[in-house]
């Protein structure tokens, strides 16, 4: 007797994404992440007829998928690092953000959601083209092990985003087949995933980013490409995470991006200023930029206009209060420490029609992403070469530390740190945290700086008494805070995760 197919059409990390989100959405009329179907029940098989075809999938399905769908990696991150941090307030008053800022996150929130949901979505179609590629007529082994690094790579960047919120999170590799009549108990994890560990989760990412260090293209004059650039910066990022921190290898991969040219651009307004004409960005694809999505003037590009003013198109959507407004707490650390390059590139202050957290004739607004030509940057090298610094500082070569923070402070004009702050590691800490805030606020990294050296009880808990513009704390920074909740809808409709403590 044949075995009935019990649910025909749908991949592996589709069904993580089934077991982990909310089915009400409208019918689709194509394939997408969600309704990939299995090409047949062999295992050497693929969708893709051709070299062509994996090309394409790779630039289209992936990439350009990933860039155009910002709000997961880039808006919800400045949300998250910077608004439920120090550096700003959420903007607006809607009561899915608010909570960022006042420290009230439940798993009920639809932001929580999205952002699981999309994870997930991105990881099935990075498995397609990794599981697949290798059986697609006319592709070498040497062709399909360049191709699922790169796949493997974003994988990678996009567990890392998740470990880094979650901490432990569904870690799914491959394409599962049909569920039959005969098969349904042993493939029915594959429908309703459980969460690997914290450090499983992060021992798979330091898998798929050495193999993409080994495999991926090398590094491009196109920033936007997979390339063994990218994956060495995210083994610098990853190797000082903790649970897996090795100093050692920090320094090792920040050197290697170093060795292949990447450094600090001389003037930090190439990095998210306009051109002279005030026409399109400054500057894309910079000495500086490892990995960025690029966009350009009348591309479709939104995200700007949701942090203030799009420079290209002035009177976009201006008319409702803005995400991801400049604290008080910030603007103070700028102005305490004479950091007036980098402050006038982070903070504008113009007129509105409201007043949540200033008054309507001079408002702050966040300045890094002006414009929708503007680069998004996920990594610069900025952030590994201040990570190299972390590992000399947390490996006791305070001076060695404090040469990279003085490099980094070169660049705007400020002033080398003094003897008695390069002499002390509690004092070189909280100068390295200053540097890092004001260096790379609203580039989704404060939070993380926190969670990564078990500072968010002692920043956060006494930032709500300093800045008088927050919002009142509604609970108190502990030992659970360091994790977000996982979206309950995923809970609901799957049995196999756990919520984290303290939610």
């Amino acid at each position: 007797m044949k075995s009935k197919y019990i649910i025909p059409y749908i991949s592996a990390g589709a069904l993580a994404l089934l077991a982990s989100c909310n089915l009400d959405y409208e019918p689709v009329g194509d394939y997408s992440d969600a309704t990939i179907p299995p090409t047949d029940s062999s295992e050497e098989a693929s969708r893709f007829q051709s070299k062509d075809d994996v090309d394409s999938y790779l630039q289209s399905s992936i990439l350009q998928k990933y860039h155009d769908r910002q709000e997961h990696w880039y808006l919800d991150q400045l949300l998250i690092a910077d608004c439920h941090s120090d550096n700003a307030y959420v903007g607006t008053t809607g009561a899915e953000v608010v909570p960022y800022e006042d420290n009230s996150i439940e798993g009920s929130n639809s932001v929580i959601e999205r952002d699981w949901n999309r994870f997930l979505e991105d990881v099935a179609v990075a498995n397609v083209l990794i599981g697949e590629v290798e059986y697609t007529p006319g592709v070498s082994a040497s062709e399909a092990r360049t191709y699922q690094a790169q796949a493997r790579l974003l994988r990678a960047m996009i567990w890392f985003d998740m470990t880094r919120l979650w901490g432990d999170i569904p870690v799914i590799k491959t394409v599962a087949g049909n569920i039959t009549e005969d098969n349904i108990e042993d493939i029915y994890f594959a429908y309703f995933p459980k969460q690997s560990t914290e450090l499983e989760a992060y021992e798979a990412i330091e898998e798929d980013l050495l193999f993409a260090a080994q495999y991926a293209p090398n590094g491009a004059a196109d920033k936007s490409q997979l390339t063994k650039d990218v994956a060495y910066a995210m083994l610098a990022k990853v190797y000082a995470e903790k649970p897996i921190r090795d100093y050692s290898k920090v320094i090792t991969y920040a050197d290697m991006l170093a060795a292949n040219g990447y450094d600090l651009c001389d003037d930090f307004t190439d990095l998210f200023g306009m051109n002279a004409s005030g026409t399109d960005a400054k500057a894309r694809n910079t000495v500086e930029a490892i990995y960025e999505a690029h966009y350009s003037p009348g591309s479709g590009n939104w995200v700007s206009w949701m942090f203030g003013r799009d420079e290209l198109d002035w009177d976009n959507s201006f008319t409702w209060a803005k995400w991801v407004t400049p604290s008080r707490d910030l603007n103070s650390l700028f102005t305490s420490q004479g950091d007036n390059v980098r402050y006038s590139e982070s903070v504008v202050w113009r007129e509105c029609t409201w007043s949540n957290y200033y008054p309507m004739d001079n408002y702050a607004f966040m300045y890094k992403y002006r414009s929708g030509a503007n680069s998004m940057i996920k990594m610069r090298y900025a952030d590994i070469l201040l990570l190299k610094a972390e590992a000399y500082l947390m490996t006791d070569n305070l001076s060695a530390a404090a040469d990279i923070i003085d490099q980094v402070r070169a660049r705007v004009g400020l002033k080398k740190l003094t003897s008695t702050v390069r002499g002390s590691k509690e004092s070189l800490l909280n100068a390295y945290l200053d540097e890092r805030r004001m260096e790379l606020c609203f580039e989704g990294q404060r939070w993380f700086d926190l969670v990564r050296l078990d500072k968010v009880e002692e920043v956060m808990n006494a930032v709500y008494a300093k800045d008088s513009g927050r919002k009142a704390q509604r609970n108190i920074y502990n030992a659970n805070s360091y994790r977000l909740p996982i979206p309950q809808a995923a809970i609901d409709q799957n049995d196999n995760l756990v919520q984290n403590p303290g939610y």
